[in-house]
This record gives C-alpha cells, sequence and structure tokens, in this order.
C-alpha cells in the first residue's frame, strides 16, 4: 500500500517539559510521558524517505530533557530521512550542540523577545540568559548542522520584534522564521488570534521565513493531499503526530493525546495516512481550532516555485 504524497513527521520524544510556555496547553496533558528506547526504534524503523521527507523532534514536550538525549541522536544518524529539532534551548548547551552536529539538519530555537520581561512573562521557568549563552555557543559549534530562530508571535512579543531580530542578526543568525498564524492550539488562544494578513506583512517587513513552507514537500503534493482527504485541513494532511507513547494521532493540534488512530508497533504509516484520508473533521477538536486556515497563497507559491528550483538544479 502506498501514498501518492510525502508528508512531514512530528516525533515527540517525551511529552514532559521544563517550561510552562504562555502559548503551550500543557495543562491539557495529563500523564506526561518518555519515549522509550524499543518505541523510539520502531519509530526509525517505520520512517521512508519515499512516505517522510522530513523528521521534526518536537511535539508537547522539550526533546533535550529526555535521559537518552544522547543515544536517540546516535540511532537517527544513519537513517536517510531528514531530521530537525525543535527546543527552547534551555539545556541546548555545548556537549548536546556537539554531539548533534551533522545528525541534524536543523536545530530551530523558539525564542519569544530579546526584552528579559517579555521573555519571562511568555517562556516561563527558562533562563533568558542561559538561553542566549547557548545560542552564541550553537553559532560557534555547529558546522554541518544549520541553526534558526522561530520567533513567537504573540501580541506581547511584537512590540519588541525589530530589536529581537537586530540582536539575533547581530549575532550572525540569519535563518530567522515566524509562522503566518497564532494557530489557538485547539481553542487556547483564541483570545490572541491576529489577523495573518498582519503577521505576514510582518514577515515580509522583516525578511523572515514563514515557517508554513517548511511543512510542504511540493505543491504537486499538496494537490495529491487535497485530492485524496476526505477533510480537506491543510494542516493536519501535511503531517502525522508520532506521540511519545508511539501513538499515531490523528492530528498535531490533538494535546491532550486523545484521537489515536494506530501505534508504531504494528501500523504502518501509509495504513495509517489511507485511515486518516476517510476521516472526517472531529468537532470536539477542529470546532475551535483556527488552523485550517493557516496557509495562504503565498505558502503554497513558495512551495511550487522550491519544487521549480529543485527540479531545474536536477
Amino acid at each position: 500500500m502506498s501514498i501518492p504524497y510525502r508528508i512531514a513527521a512530528n516525533v515527540e520524544w517525551t511529552s514532559k517539559c521544563n517550561a510552562a510556555c504562555t502559548m503551550c496547553p500543557r495543562d491539557a496533558i495529563e500523564k506526561p510521558l518518555l519515549m522509550n528506547e524499543n518505541t523510539w526504534q520502531q519509530v526509525l524503523d517505520r520512517l521512508s524517505p519515499e512516505e517522510i521527507f522530513r523528521v521534526v523532534l518536537a511535539g508537547y514536550g522539550e526533546p533535550t530533557t529526555h535521559p537518552r538525549f544522547f543515544d536517540f541522536i546516535d540511532a537517527l544518524r544513519p537513517h536517510p530521512v531528514r531530521f530537525d529539532m525543535v527546543s527552547n534551548g534551555h539545556l541546548l548547551d555545548p556537549d548536546k550542540l556537539e554531539h548533534l552536529d551533522g545528525a541534524l539538519d536543523l536545530v530551530i530555537v523558539s525564542f519569544s523577545s530579546i526584552d528579559p520581561d517579555i521573555y519571562a512573562s511568555v517562556h516561563v521557568n527558562l533562563d533568558q540568559q542561559r538561553v542566549m549563552d547557548n545560542l552564541r555557543a550553537a553559532k560557534r559549534i555547529l558546522k554541518r548542522t544549520q541553526l534558526a530562530i522561530s520567533l513567537t508571535p504573540m501580541p506581547e512579543c511584537l512590540p519588541t520584534l525589530p530589536e529581537t531580530i537586530r540582536w539575533l542578526r547581530d549575532e550572525g543568525i540569519e535563518t530567522l522564521t515566524m509562522s503566518p498564524t497564532l494557530y489557538n492550539r485547539a481553542g487556547n488562544l483564541s483570545e490572541h488570534r491576529l489577523a495573518s494578513d498582519e503577521l505576514r506583512r510582518m514577515i515580509r517587513e522583516h525578511r523572515l521565513r514563514s515557517q508554513e513552507v517548511d511543512f510542504i514537500p511540493t505543491a504537486r503534493e499538496i494537490f495529491h493531499q487535497w485530492r485524496s482527504n476526505r477533510f480537506g485541513c491543510l494542516p493536519r494532511n501535511v503531517d502525522l503526530f508520532v506521540a511519545s507513547s508511539g501513538d499515531y494521532l490523528y492530528c498535531y493540534n490533538d494535546v491532550a493525546h486523545r484521537h489515536p488512530i494506530g501505534h508504531v508497533s504494528r501500523d504502518a504509516i501509509a495504513a495509517v495516512l489511507r485511515q486518516r484520508e476517510g476521516m472526517a473533521e472531529i468537532p470536539a477538536l477542529c470546532g475551535t481550532c483556527n488552523m485550517r486556515h493557516r496557509y495562504g497563497p503565498g505558502e503554497i507559491l513558495q512551495s511550487g516555485l522550491g519544487y521549480l528550483r529543485a527540479r531545474l538544479a536536477a
């Protein structure tokens, strides 16, 4: 059984976290878990470049808190699929940076503001100076893995966005990304919703990269996803979430992990995607989520241009 498109996979090493960020609905996670080594190997065995073009190590926990961090990095080294990681940066110390260099394609650090008070109010429980020191270390140490920053589009962060960008670029960090939608994580942040056109204006003004582009392999595959899936939700259909338990989830926005559609120990990715293609929306999950309209023509056009550039370069 095969599928006519590739997707990204979001793999959660742990649903435990050392932070309590205001944009993350961690109170919905009743029993935070650690992925064990056997489950991680099962995940690796399921991943194929014919189906998965990118794996993001993230989920709803902080991957650098996993006690087997170094072993998990070693296990993915020979794998042909691209691996990236999202981190809050607090524990991303020189030892971890040296170990992951070359094993991952991209390390993305979430950073809210250069203003220490704003940072502390958003990235709760984290030490801003420690994160900044780790960013400097990453810029110095990483030779084969690229460093990127995910700027937080929270309303309280935006007034200091120019200063934050200036500091990062002065440190030599050029790959700066931001989401054009402050997605509300299944209703948790509806009171902070910002118009996507305003965020896209800021992305253009400050020459940032729209994060959504990195989850779209090609415009051609977007077409096949749209044609194959009964529920035309692009954010759901471009990504497959693998929880720390080994469950495949219906959607990344299933924060409480209540809608599994398979498990890595028994279900192939293609079979799970075929199953999801026939599934309608889940009202309890989808009814209050604003991610469905997260992608605009600009993101899809950019992915199409990227596909054309790759074909011309081949």
